[in-house]
C-alpha cells in the first residue's frame, strides 16, 4: 500500500510531497519523496496515530455523576466514591458496552493505541477476571490497538484492607495475579499486547512491588503506577512509611524507561528530577485532572525531558486528544500568565505537544508506533485539510492550529497496522 497525503508529519513537520509504503506485516516499510504527482489521500493531512497512555474504559459510566456538588469539600476522594458505586454491580453487558463505545469514540478522536489501565477484574455474577476477557474484545471488535495495562490492587489503602467496590480490583497476592495476566495474554489477539500495573502505593505495599517490578524487567515489559495524584495520597505515605511514594519508588526499585508514573502532578522537585533523569516516563491527563481539581505538574522540570512524557484520557469523560493537548497548554499560561508554556528550544509548542500525544505514548506503552518512519507500525490519523477549524491555514501553522483550535470534526480517518476506519 502507498500512501500519498498532501501533507505528513515527519520529524516535526508537516511536509508536502511525501510517499509512505507499507509491508505487508502491518509496519512503515518506506517514507520518502512521492514517486506521483497525484495524492492518494487529496485534501488530508497524516500524522502518526494518536497514543492514548492511560484510560480507564468502565469510567466513561461516571459522566455526569459525582458533579452534584451539596457539601461545602468536594474532591478526588468524593469523586471516587461514585465510582466505587459505578463498579460494585458491573455486569459483563454493561463493561463491554462501555468499552466498546468509548473505544469507539477514542478512533473517531484520531487515537489509534490506548493503554488501558485496567483494574476492573471481577464483575457481578462472573468467574474471577472476567473483566479482563472483556475489555479486550471490546477492544477487538472496535479494531484499536490496546495494550492492556493489567492492574495489580490488594489494598484499600496503607494498610487496610479491601472493602465495598474496591473488592471487584483483588489480586490477592502475585501468584493469582501472574496467573490471571498469562491467561489474559493468552487471549490477545492481533495488535494486542500486555504490561503491567501497580495501582498506586495505597493498593500495594512496597515489598509486593519491588517483586513484581523484578518480574516485569525479566519479561521486558512496562509497569505504570498513580503516583502522587493527590496531596493526601502523599501524607498518608509520609505517616506509613516515612517516604514520598516516589521517594520509596527510587529508593527500592531503581526504575527505568520500563516506569511510567501517571499524574505526578505534587511529586517533589527532587524526585521528580531524579525519576526523569532516570529515563523513567510521566503521563499527564489534563481533562481529568483539571475535573478533579488536582492541580499543576512541575512544568519546567517536565518540559526539560519532554520525550519521556505521554498523555491519557484517564476518566473518559471526555475523548480528545486534541482538547487534552489544549487544555495542557492553555491551563498552564493561565497559571503562569504567560504565552508558548509547552515549547521547545525553538519557540514551537506543536512538536512538543504532538510528540507527547505520539511518541511518548508510544514509548510509554512499550511499543514501536507514534512516528512515521521505516520500521514503525503502520497506526495513522488522517485530517481534513478543508475542515472550518482549519481553513486559510498554511502548513507552517498546521501543527499549532490542530492543537489550538480543531477537534474531532477535523478527523477523517485512523489506520491500525494498514488497515483503515473512516470517522
Amino acid at each position: 500500500m502507498i500512501i500519498r497525503a498532501e501533507l505528513t508529519w515527519v520529524d516535526g513537520a508537516f511536509r508536502p510531497g511525501i510517499e509512505v509504503e507499507l509491508g505487508g506485516d502491518g509496519r512503515i516499510l518506506r517514507v520518502g519523496p512521492a514517486s506521483a504527482p497525484t495524492p492518494t489521500h487529496p485534501g488530508t493531512a497524516m500524522l502518526p496515530g494518536f497514543v492514548n497512555a492511560h484510560s480507564h474504559a468502565f469510567q466513561r459510566g461516571l459522566r455526569g455523576r459525582g458533579e452534584h456538588f451539596p457539601s461545602d469539600v468536594e474532591n478526588f476522594w468524593t469523586w471516587r466514591e461514585a465510582m466505587y458505586g459505578l463498579v460494585d454491580g458491573m455486569t459483563p453487558d454493561a463493561l463491554h458496552a462501555l468499552s466498546r463505545d468509548v473505544f469507539l469514540e477514542m478512533r473517531r478522536a484520531g487515537i489509534t493505541t490506548v493503554g488501558e489501565f485496567h483494574y476492573l477484574h471481577h464483575l457481578e455474577g462472573e468467574p474471577p477476571f472476567s473483566g479482563d476477557h472483556v475489555v479486550l474484545e471490546a477492544a477487538r471488535e472496535v479494531g484499536i490497538r490496546i495494550v492492556l495495562l493489567s492492574a495489580h490492587y490488594t489494598h484499600g489503602g496503607f494498610g487496610t484492607n479491601l472493602s465495598g467496590g474496591q473488592r471487584r480490583f483483588d489480586t490477592s497476592d502475585a501468584e493469582t495475579y501472574w496467573d490471571a495476566f498469562d491467561r489474559a495474554a493468552e487471549a490477545c489477539g492481533p495488535n494486542q499486547s500486555m504490561g503491567v500495573v501497580a495501582h498506586s502505593l495505597r493498593a500495594v505495599p512496597i515489598d509486593d512491588l519491588v517483586v513484581l517490578h523484578q518480574e516485569v524487567l525479566r519479561r521486558g515489559l512496562v509497569l505504570h503506577i498513580h503516583v502522587e495524584e493527590q496531596r493526601q495520597e502523599i501524607e498518608d505515605c509520609l505517616r506509613a512509611t516515612g517516604r514520598t511514594p516516589t521517594g520509596l519508588l527510587l529508593e527500592h526499585l531503581q526504575p527505568g524507561p520500563e516506569c511510567t508514573s501517571v499524574h505526578a502532578t505534587h511529586t517533589a522537585s527532587d524526585d521528580l528530577e531524579q525519576w526523569l533523569d532516570r529515563g523513567c516516563g510521566v503521563c499527564l491527563c489534563p481533562l481529568t485532572e483539571a475535573n478533579l481539581g488536582d492541580g499543576f505538574p512541575d512544568r519546567p522540570r517536565m518540559l526539560r525531558h519532554a520525550a519521556s512524557l505521554s498523555i491519557g484520557s484517564d476518566s473518559n469523560s471526555r475523548v480528545s486528544m486534541l482538547e487534552e493537548l489544549r487544555m495542557l497548554e492553555l491551563a498552564h499560561r493561565l497559571h503562569d500568565g504567560t504565552r508558548g508554556a509547552w515549547r521547545d528550544a525553538s519557540g514551537r509548542i506543536d512538536r512538543v505537544l504532538l510528540d507527547m500525544a505520539t511518541s511518548g505514548g508510544a514509548r510509554s506503552l512499550g511499543i514501536e508506533a507514534g512516528r512515521i518512519a521505516p520500521g514503525a507500525l503502520a497506526d495513522f490519523v488522517l485530517v481534513d485539510l478543508g475542515a472550518d477549524t482549519l481553513s486559510h491555514v498554511d502548513h507552517d501553522n498546521l501543527g499549532a492550529a490542530l492543537v489550538l483550535g480543531a477537534d474531532r470534526e477535523a478527523i477523517v480517518g485512523t489506520c491500525v497496522g494498514g488497515s483503515w476506519s473512516t470517522a
